[in-house]
């Protein structure tokens, strides 16, 4: 049987929920200490310091973050498993019901769904009550060193276009750049995001754009305020 292959936008759940968010993290918050350290007047150097030390802190917050959270999860999936695979070894009969029941809510018949319980069981019991009762698939696996990375690197990605701006611009300028390019790219990143994931690219374009603009708007005014002339 010829087997037929299609591409849906589901399985780019885990890593593109990563890298969307490491990226968005890493411009927002890169930029609005960038803006707010030199909404205080501080010279280029400052500015520069300050953004690098919000890159390398950013990305290596990120990483860890998403790591603990990821291991988190899969330590549930793996306790799960476990527990499912004990009950399998002790009551295997308890758990063909179980399993049968569930095709049954799902709108088969008492004898197909009982078919195909004891089909898919002798194939692999486990992978069975995996996916069906506990939701958990290879798609959807838990995948804490790999979400790390991503989360690193699109932290990192995002965070350096508003260094190199702050590189090439002079300080008196820095802020007004800053807000004008970073707003751009958010907006870029915004539609991106939604364009790979399916939805509607101008709502994401405009939701993203919108709370880093607060974010640096809000930076911004903090160290205009509290800023000391250095």
């Amino acid at each position: 049987m010829k087997h037929h292959s299609e591409h849906h936008r589901v399985d780019r759940t885990a890593w593109l929920r990563a890298a969307v968010l490491g990226a968005n993290d890493g411009l927002i918050s890169t930029s609005s200490l960038i803006v707010g350290v030199a909404a205080a007047h501080a010279d280029s150097a400052s500015i520069l310091v300050a953004g690098l030390a919000g890159l390398v802190g950013g990305a290596l917050s990120m990483a860890a973050g998403e790591y603990v959270s990821v291991s988190s999860q899969a330590d549930s999936e793996t306790a799960d498993l476990a527990r499912e695979r004990r009950e399998l070894s002790l009551s295997p009969e308890a758990e063909h019901r179980e399993l049968a029941g569930i095709y049954i809510s799902r709108g088969l018949t008492p004898e197909l769904a009982d078919q195909v319980a004891t089909q898919l069981s002798a194939h692999d019991a486990l992978a069975a009550h995996a996916r069906d009762e506990l939701g958990i698939t290879d798609l959807t696996r838990a995948q804490p060193l790999t979400a790390a990375i991503a989360s690193a690197a699109s932290f990192s990605l995002g965070a350096v276009l508003p260094l190199i701006v702050a590189l090439v611009v002079v300080a008196e300028r820095v802020t007004e750049v800053i807000f004008a390019s970073t707003l751009v790219l958010l907006l870029a990143l915004g539609a991106l995001a939604a364009r790979l994931g399916g939805a509607q690219m101008l709502r994401g374009a405009l939701r993203v754009g919108f709370w880093g603009l607060i974010a640096m708007a809000a930076t911004g005014l903090a160290g205009h305020l509290f800023g000391v002339r250095v």
